[in-house]
């Protein structure tokens, strides 16, 4: 039975990962959490996870996907966001390596550039550049448009921004329309199921195409 690990489970492209990765059957999860999900099920296993005091340890699997990621706004400030975005990221990629994985799936978004002198864009694309440093066998970056999707926390400026895009979808082209976040999870599914080596990135409309 092949391992997986889950990092950022209960955001919204991580709890529809939980979903699929559970319903099949030949798959033993592992997710690192803050604190437990009310989930039940004998395929997950659930480990309370400290990222500022990580067991390097608990980060092992065949497969690892990273969903991690938060806002300037709820992290409260540039450097807590940097540090969950990037630091915490980066540590998981490289204790996973260090443990034997060789696939890793990363959610990162649209207009990723390290170079670029937005600074959501920028870390995004410094996460991406530094994990493919690592040099993983097979390592797969997903950069999704806006994501619809059922979120725990209310993001004004995101609901504005998904009911306009969403209204003039039509006329938008494909790369940039909203996607469903449930889309992406399955897209990471299908990318660790391919024998695909290197670095593979995938546009939203690529996503969308999976």
């Amino acid at each position: 039975m092949k391992k997986a690990l889950v990092i950022g489970s209960t955001g919204l492209v991580g709890s529809e990962l939980i979903q699929l990765l559970l319903a099949d059957g030949g798959c033993a999860v592992t997710a690192l959490v803050r604190k437990p999900m009310p989930i039940n099920h004998n395929q997950l296993t659930q480990i309370v996870f400290d990222f500022e005091k990580p067991d390097k340890s608990a980060v092992f699997a065949d497969e690892i996907y990273c969903c991690l990621g938060t806002t300037i706004k709820v992290a409260g400030s540039k450097p807590a966001f940097y540090k969950v975005d990037f630091e915490y990221v980066l540590s998981i990629a490289h204790f996973a390596l260090g443990n034997g994985a060789s696939k890793f799936a990363l959610v990162s978004s649209m207009g990723a550039n390290k170079n670029s002198a937005i600074f959501y864009n920028k870390t995004k694309g410094a996460i991406e550049a530094a994990v493919t440093a690592l040099g993983y066998k097979s390592l797969f970056i997903l950069r999704p448009s806006v994501l619809l999707g059922d979120r725990k926390e209310f993001r004004l400026g995101e609901k504005i921004g998904k009911v306009f895009m969403s209204a003039i979808s039509f006329a938008i082209p494909k790369k940039y329309r909203p996607i469903e976040a449930r889309q992406v999870a399955q897209a990471m599914v299908a990318c660790m199921g391919s024998d695909k080596k290197g670095v593979q990135i995938l546009e939203s409309d690529a996503i969308a195409d999976l």
